[in-house]
């Protein structure tokens, strides 16, 4: 645990975060004010892995993972501490608040979001919490519902979104595109005998399957961005029965992608997947899909 904590305290930005979309932003965001107010140390409350999983077996899909999951949450500027839910959650909320915040972490200050749940099957709430802090002379702050278009946003919102394809709407709450990040495998490729050769990944198990189809992708290789043709799906025309991969066509690129990792962020969805009649057809659609990526390239969609 950082020493700092001890000396100067923490503000403790609580909640999953199982998205950092921009209702769990304005939580963090609010604990930087507020440590920087209190010449305090802010720091992110997490859990090393979702407490659903622990309670269930079973999580629900991610909306980032890996590397992709650390670099989102570095950029956040705020050191994390992940708690390990199994040992902790059979604590009362008032035993979590003075074990864990106010002895462990040393709380000057505490943020949350509007419906924050804490302690031993989720009895504690924001008003509960207010008091303790009270009591304690810690600093307490909710963030209200963060909303975009009239709706709160969620992750079970961003995850309904990607599912059916709404990446645009997805990539708003996020305050981000969609990203992901897989090492680039060997395919048929068919696509290279056509002239247009394609990188072919597994798509995360552990992410949100967005809806199947070709989107309109930014690809960053070696520290360079193209613009690509991203199809997520199980490539009916030419395959039976394969699990979920991505295969993108990246415009004005040329050379060998084997082996590397390259990032795929989806910005906009062009149509869904379909079965072709023939190979001939599929190849023509997928032409018609770059032209269309390298079409609508310079809008802002992809700033």
């Amino acid at each position: 645990m950082n020493p700092e904590f001890v000396q100067k305290g923490s503000v403790a930005a609580l909640g999953s975060f199982d998205g950092l979309h921009l209702g769990h932003m304005a939580v963090i965001n609010d604990a930087k004010n507020l440590a920087n107010m209190l010449d305090a140390i802010p720091c992110i409350c997490t859990f090393s892995e979702h407490p659903l999983k622990v309670l269930t077996g079973k999580e629900p899909p991610a909306l980032f993972s890996g590397d992709v999951k650390d670099e989102a949450f570095r950029a956040t500027g705020v050191e994390v501490v992940r708690l390990d839910f199994a040992s902790i959650m059979h604590m009362s909320p008032e035993e979590f608040f003075e074990e864990i915040l106010y002895k462990t972490l040393h709380v000057a200050g505490v943020c949350c979001g509007f419906n924050y749940t804490f302690g031993e099957k989720g009895k504690g709430t924001p008003e509960l919490l207010e008091r303790l802090c009270m009591e304690k002379g810690v600093v307490f702050s909710a963030s209200p519902a963060m909303e975009l278009d009239g709706t709160p946003v969620s992750s079970t919102r961003i995850r309904n979104a990607l599912g059916g394809g709404n990446v645009e709407l997805a990539n708003r709450m996020l305050g981000r595109p969609f990203k992901y990040r897989q090492q680039v495998v060997d395919g048929d490729k068919r696509g290279r005998t056509w002239g247009i050769p394609t990188i072919n990944q597994p798509f995360p198990e552990e992410l949100v399957t967005p809806r199947h189809g070709v989107y309109a992708s930014r690809c960053v290789v070696d520290g360079r961005t193209y613009l690509g043709a991203t199809n997520i799906g199980v490539r009916p025309t030419v395959k039976r029965d394969d699990p979920v991969s991505s295969e993108t066509y990246l415009l004005d690129y040329e050379g060998d992608l084997y082996g590397k990792f390259v990032d795929i962020s989806l910005l906009k969805f062009l149509r869904p997947e379909k079965k072709f009649e023939t190979v001939e057809e599929l190849e023509a659609q997928i032409r018609t899909d770059i032209e269309t990526v390298r079409r609508i390239g310079t809008m802002d969609v992809y700033v």
